[in-house]
């Protein structure tokens, strides 16, 4: 719950003009204080559960949004062989 907490405590700040005609910056930030950009897309991980998330604005707040479930991943930990091993002559 904490975690939630803190990727929602987000700074209410990325090109909104306030009333006094000053630019407003707004983003989002990950669990390490990172600014992260609107539009950007990130893997969350929020109460055991990992889904990829963009940061966008609600409201005129900062949010994080969904968007799937899951998290993109390039390691082959785990991944089936893509081919078979026998297959490839050893002294090539």
């Amino acid at each position: 719950m904490i975690l939630l907490t803190l990727l929602f405590a987000l700074p209410a700040a990325a090109d909104v003009t306030s009333p006094s005609g000053k630019t407003v910056e707004c983003y989002c930030t990950d669990r390490n204080h990172n600014r992260i950009e609107l539009g950007e897309t990130i893997c969350l991980q929020v109460d055991g559960r990992m889904f990829m998330a963009q940061c966008q604005m609600s409201l005129n707040v900062p949010m994080w949004r969904e968007v799937q479930e899951g998290c993109l991943s390039s390691s082959l930990d785990g991944a089936p062989p893509l081919s078979d091993p026998g297959s490839v002559y050893p002294k090539i």
